[in-house]
């Protein structure tokens, strides 16, 4: 999905108490990985799974990546990442509530916050990438079922669509307890092999 320009962008609702955004000035992989854990563990984010310390460094040691924490009643309430690209792109690459604040009506702000920042690079961060010329993110079927929905509303267009099959792993390998097994309906305590889904 993309935007490309930042008029197109439409507000929000206000969640019901202040939610505030930091950015994360010193990189750190430990911060991502849980992050990134928290967040993406009960909506299939598993391509980061298997990285190691030395990808997550990589990652997260480059100067026009940023990562956004978001804090709301004194806790954490999801996260971003959004990279500078050439040409003026900038993608969003994750972003996410914590369980917790899931349900609760704020997906729609993070991600109008998160839209805001990705077209402020080259002045608010990624201070020599220039502006940016389009906003895009990847999403899939396995994301949370509002996902799609939440970008169409922000003013987000669909760019291309492909279908492609996508090994999602046991849920035991998972970070955090799931409550249900992704790859199935069945509760995670059942032993199902894996599918391709």
């Amino acid at each position: 999905m993309e935007m490309r320009d930042p008029a197109d962008l439409r507000p929000a609702p206000l969640p019901s108490v202040e939610m505030t955004f930091s950015l994360a000035r010193v990189p750190s992989p430990d911060v991502n990985r849980a992050l990134y854990a928290a967040v993406g563990a009960r909506v299939c984010w598993t391509d980061r799974f298997t990285w190691t310390h030395a990808d997550w460094t990589r990652w997260v040691d480059r100067p026009e990546l940023s990562t956004w924490i978001a804090m709301a009643e004194g806790t954490l309430a999801g996260y971003f990442e959004i990279e500078a690209q050439p040409g003026g792109d900038t993608e969003i690459h994750l972003v996410g509530l914590t369980p917790a604040f899931v349900g609760r009506r704020y997906g729609g702000y993070l991600v109008e916050q998160c839209t805001r920042r990705a077209w402020q690079r080259g002045g608010l961060w990624a201070d020599l990438a220039g502006p940016a010329t389009r906003v895009w993110l990847r999403t899939s079927s396995l994301d949370h079922p509002n996902a799609i929905g939440n970008y169409r509303r922000r003013g987000f267009t669909v760019a291309a669509e492909s279908t492609s099959p996508k090994r999602v792993p046991d849920p035991s390998l998972a970070p955090w307890p799931l409550p249900t097994d992704p790859r199935t309906t069945r509760p995670v305590h059942e032993e199902v092999e894996d599918l391709v889904l």
